[in-house]
């Protein structure tokens, strides 16, 4: 019976970026991103494109958030990341317009194999599109895309895509009703 062997573990294929280029974001991000002393959006917006993300107009990034590696980051106008929201970009994070990831939400592009003895890393892009929400504590995997105006419901979690105006929720999400806008 074959079982995971760690020693088989091979990730080298995996280039995130330079080495100084890692560990400079990682001391800045614990110093001046992450810490909450330093809640001004404007400040946040300008390190994240120091470090190669693209980010839009009127976004608002609020304490306590953690970006992987802000150079796998496009972020449109008008997104809202609430407080505590983990980032963990091995690859490519696409938020479009209008997008909210509520506290605590998890966006994961990485997993590993279980199907392999050397538990292989596998990277999947997430591509968030207009005015779709990620709920409070839910968490989004690798290769997911979540369609516009879609909501994944507090405390859920998705592995697949989900369709336009859909309402999403359980673990794993489910299809629960159709989104519709009332009129002011």
């Amino acid at each position: 019976m074959s079982k995971v062997d760690k020693t088989k573990f091979d990730n080298s294929w995996y280039k995130p970026g330079p080495y100084w280029k890692r560990t400079l974001w990682h001391f800045t991000s614990a110093l001046l991103f992450r810490n909450p002393l330093f809640p001004f959006y404007g400040f946040k917006a300008a390190l994240l494109r120091l470090f190669g993300a693209t980010i839009g107009k009127n976004s608002n990034i609020k304490p306590g958030v953690n970006i992987k590696y802000p150079w796998f980051l496009s972020i449109g106008d008008n997104v809202w990341i609430g407080e505590n929201v983990w980032i963990d970009n091995l690859a490519q994070v696409t938020l479009e317009n209008g997008v909210t990831l509520s506290q605590g939400a998890l966006l994961l592009t990485g997993n590993h194999d279980y199907k392999s003895e050397g538990f292989d890393l596998m990277v999947g892009e997430i591509y968030i599109k207009e005015n779709a929400w990620i709920g409070a504590m839910a968490i989004v995997g690798p290769g997911v895309t979540v369609e516009e105006n879609a909501i994944l419901s507090l405390g859920s979690r998705t592995s697949k895509n989900l369709e336009a105006n859909g309402i999403y929720e359980g673990v794993p999400a489910k299809f629960v009703k159709e989104r519709i806008f009332s009129k002011k």
